[in-house]
């Protein structure tokens, strides 16, 4: 099963940045997971595909659909909480 963690954030948003270094380090544990980064100004269209109104918001998807979704700044642990209930 793919497990795959969408990143939607804006180069300047400041909450995101806070985010980038959780999302470093749990893309190094994670090898099985694929983050995808997806800037909301450059893809408007994938933003609104996933209904996305503030940054950041992450969402974790498997094979099924849509798993889990978090709009601020998470905690690593509620991500890789989200990633094993995905089946990472």
């Amino acid at each position: 099963m793919t497990v795959t963690l969408k990143d939607f954030y804006a180069d300047w948003c400041g909450p995101c940045k806070t985010q980038d270094p959780i999302l470093e380090d749990l893309e190094n544990e994670w090898t099985a997971v694929e983050f995808e980064k997806i800037n909301v100004d450059e893809e408007q269209d994938v933003a609104n595909e996933y209904q996305v109104r503030s940054l950041p918001t992450l969402v974790v998807e498997n094979d099924d659909g849509i798993v889990e979704r978090f709009v601020g700044v998470t905690q690593a642990e509620d991500i890789e909480a989200a990633l094993e209930k995905a089946g990472a």
